[in-house]
């Protein structure tokens, strides 16, 4: 006869080795269900491909794994429902649904778990709902792209001021500045694929790191669960979170970018650039000033890059000294994940409402433009192309001509002829027709996109 534990209060999950239950502090520090319970649908899923493996593989009988794919799906109805009693007790969601699948169909439910690890069950679950996340961003960054599109063409010939260093520089258009988010964000789309395809191997069946003697087909749990193939090396499978690191960095770049470009709208709805409006579906007011109209949409999608940032670095700085091959260290890779994902999500549907609804205004961002001298490097180029003079000498005689201008308070295009040709006496009046900021980006061939 088997040996009963003395404790009364036995650890429920670990009895056979252990015979007091944890302490209300281990039960508080080690349980996570209430992180990675969104991690159901794919631990059922795992967990049906792994049944119907073992029942092909003759290692469980057909008649139970029926019964223990039918008892997965009546939990995934539970949880979806509403009708399941999470267990912190429990630890974390694996533990959560095989308890609940033995209540439901009895013990049969334990031979679930013969050839298979929580250790290469957490990983599969974590990149299968890695691979899911992916698939959602690709489409809302897609969506962002969509609007940044729409709001390009029509500002195809709606002509601004470029910045460097947040100086008037040259004269361009309102669709080449958006196109360049646009661009951005299609590198960040390129990332998330990337990252897909490089952890699109399935780690199922390396169980607890050294694999099993059970004869399991792992080829036929990859193509289940649609993986290219099972990771080869068993300790690399259970043991690397880098394809959540590659995660949370393409999500870091892509929150960046969207930073970048709430910064613009920020500066672009004040009052002293005034080339925006934004909707006031996308504003907030001030509680002692009634004029107030703050572009928080933007100024939050700027701060939440902020605990993206920090989300990368602590998994970073968890992985970074961890021998071979599980630690429970481990356990913090999927609430930074998935706080990522969320605020990403957030801040792109945020970015789509915020341009979808702005208004812009083409008359102030046309007349800055003309400001700033912003038609300085056309007259260098002039000189250049029509007085074959060395670009350095043109760019000194340009500086010549911006100092004029500036000392009689006039624009590029509002000197005199006589007054160039003071500086350069070959300049002639063909010169003009390079110093209105249309013409300046009608005859810049290199634009692709404006």
């Amino acid at each position: 006869m088997t040996k009963q534990p003395k404790d009364k209060n036995t650890n429920k999950m670990w009895g056979g080795r252990f015979d007091a239950a944890p302490s209300d502090i281990m039960m508080q520090i080690n349980s996570v269900i209430h992180i990675d319970k969104r991690l159901y649908s794919q631990d059922i899923r795992g967990s049906i491909a792994h049944c119907e493996m073992l029942a092909k593989q003759e290692i469980i009988s057909k008649e139970d794994g029926v019964l223990i794919i039918e008892g997965l799906y009546k939990v995934k109805e539970e949880i979806e429902n509403g009708q399941f009693n999470f267990k912190p007790e429990l630890e974390d969601i694996h533990m959560n649904i095989e308890s609940r699948l033995k209540e439901i169909i009895g013990d049969v439910a334990g031979k679930l778990h013969t050839a298979r690890s929580r250790n290469d069950q957490v990983v599969t679950d974590f990149k299968m709902w890695v691979r899911d996340a992916i698939d959602s961003l690709i489409n809302e960054i897609e969506k962002l792209q969509s609007t940044i599109k729409k709001i390009s063409n029509d500002n195809s010939e709606t002509i601004m001021p470029g910045f460097t260093h947040l100086q008037v520089a040259q004269p361009i258009t309102l669709s080449m500045h958006l196109m360049a988010y646009h661009d951005m964000l299609e590198r960040d789309k390129t990332r998330f694929i990337d990252c897909n395809n490089r952890l699109n191997k399935c780690p199922l069946g390396a169980c607890a790191l050294a694999g099993t003697s059970f004869n399991t087909d792992r080829d036929y749990t990859a193509k289940k669960l649609g993986f290219y193939a099972p990771v080869s090396n068993t300790l690399d499978a259970i043991s690397s979170r880098d394809f959540a690191l590659e995660f949370l960095s393409a999500t870091n770049i892509c929150a960046i970018n969207l930073s970048r470009l709430s910064e613009e709208i920020i500066l672009w709805s004040t009052s002293q650039f005034n080339f925006i409006r934004l909707c006031d579906s996308y504003s907030t007011g001030s509680s002692i000033m009634p004029q107030k109209k703050n572009p928080d949409a933007a100024e939050l999608v700027r701060a939440k890059s902020g605990r993206i940032n920090g989300n990368l670095q602590q998994l970073s700085m968890i992985m970074k000294a961890l021998p071979l091959a599980y630690n429970k260290d481990m356990q913090e890779d999927k609430e930074a994940t998935f706080e990522s994902f969320d605020i990403i999500t957030l801040c792109l549907r945020a970015m789509d409402g915020m341009l979808s609804g702005m208004k812009v205004n083409k008359e102030r961002m046309l007349e800055d433009a003309k400001s700033g001298y912003s038609t300085a490097t056309e007259i260098a180029d002039w000189l250049v192309r029509n007085l074959d003079m060395p670009f350095r000498d043109a760019h000194h005689v340009t500086g010549q001509i911006v100092k004029m201008a500036e000392k009689q308070g006039k624009r590029l295009d509002e000197l005199l002829l006589t007054d160039m040709q003071s500086i350069e006496p070959k300049i002639s009046e063909d010169i003009f027709n390079y110093l209105d900021v249309k013409k300046v980006i009608e005859n810049k061939p290199s634009f692709t996109e404006r």
